[in-house]
């Protein structure tokens, strides 16, 4: 894939998950070292598991310092944004609650096809359980730890088929990518299919069954 292609990609999962990240620890009253932690690891925490999975050493996040830079001046600008917006007008959970779902969204899209690129660009394309696997825990990896650094349960076990969507993304993307060998066409396949995915689910409240047991 073209590395500016790979850079647009990177950039859009960075922010959106960066501002996701902010939120959620906005939402729990952390402080601006907290808001900066939760937008950083939910940004590259993802990233770094794939690393360590596909032997890229030293993880990517600490060998390029953009990421970490981006992360920050986002995460910062968020605060400030919603620092002088307080108090919040009347009703503005739902707006947040939204602005959620698609940062979560846009970042788990990008960040899958970003990790499954990773996985090949490694020499692992032979391998496409493998490369599959890696996109599916870079696009979830990063809101998992930030939803246990909150005290929350992961978004990823219980709301809107996160993981099947972000599941469903990587294999279009690999067997498109096996089959056509066309970079932009599989990315921008993948993409898609995580964001309609997440839409649909979220529009006909689709979720995955559950048991719920008495205590």
């Amino acid at each position: 894939m073209s590395a500016t292609i790979m850079s647009i990609i990177e950039n859009v999962g960075l922010i959106a998950f960066a501002i996701s990240g902010a939120v959620v620890a906005a939402r729990k009253d952390m402080d601006i070292f907290g808001i900066n932690l939760l937008a950083l690891v939910t940004a590259t925490g993802g990233g770094l598991i794939r690393d360590l999975i596909i032997d890229r050493t030293p993880p990517m996040m600490f060998v390029t310092p953009s990421y970490t830079i981006i992360t920050l001046i986002t995460a910062n600008i968020a605060f400030l944004v919603m620092y002088f917006k307080r108090p919040m007008p009347k009703g503005i959970t739902p707006i947040y609650d939204r602005l959620l779902f698609w940062l979560d969204t846009f970042g788990l899209a990008a960040f899958t096809v970003d990790g499954i690129f990773a996985g090949i660009d490694a020499g692992y394309g032979d391998n496409l359980f493998l490369i599959a696997f890696v996109g599916i825990l870079t696009g979830i990896g990063g809101g998992i730890i930030r939803d246990v650094f909150a005290d929350k349960i992961p978004a990823v076990l219980i709301k809107h088929v996160y993981a099947i969507a972000c599941i469903a993304g990587s294999i279009v993307t690999v067997f498109l990518w096996r089959f056509t060998g066309n970079d932009v066409l599989c990315t921008v396949a993948g993409f898609v299919t995580i964001v309609l995915l997440r839409f649909l689910a979220m529009r006909f409240e689709w979720n995955l069954p559950t048991v719920h047991l008495q205590e």
